[in-house]
């Protein structure tokens, strides 16, 4: 089933997606793929940082499918690698995707709650119709 809003809390380790409207919520969770290296303090190995995770934020792309306005939300630099996956691979989600806002580690009842909260006061922003 496909909703208007969407919204995806993501780090490193997992995505929550929420496709949703005003009586009825979608999650579907997506797993990362990479395993973060951990190294000891004295040992020289690069930045320690891994590239990307292609695969998953392709997979968040496809549980995003169907929506029309789309919050990223998260707590780290995984939401930013995410928009560039979308910018670079996946440019039809980009103009979908409405914000993208720091947010620590909530449950998913304030995931949906904050991304309704999000939604509600963006579309009073938006001027009316001309319907004459």
């Amino acid at each position: 089933m496909s909703h208007y809003h969407a919204v995806v809390w993501l780090d490193h380790a997992e995505a929550r997606v929420f496709q949703f409207n005003q009586e009825d919520v979608e999650k579907l969770t997506v797993h990362g793929h990479k395993h973060h290296l951990h190294h000891k303090a004295s040992s020289v190995m690069g930045s320690g940082r891994e590239p990307a995770d292609i695969a998953f934020y392709t997979e968040i792309c496809r549980a995003l499918d169907g929506s029309s306005e789309i919050l990223v939300l998260g707590p780290g630099a995984a939401k930013l690698e995410f928009i560039r996956h979308v910018h670079k691979a996946v440019p039809q989600v980009e103009p979908k995707i409405m914000g993208v806002e720091t947010v620590d580690h909530p449950t998913d009842g304030q995931v949906v709650a904050y991304a309704r909260k999000y939604f509600h006061a963006k579309d009073r922003m938006r001027p009316l119709l001309d319907t004459h």
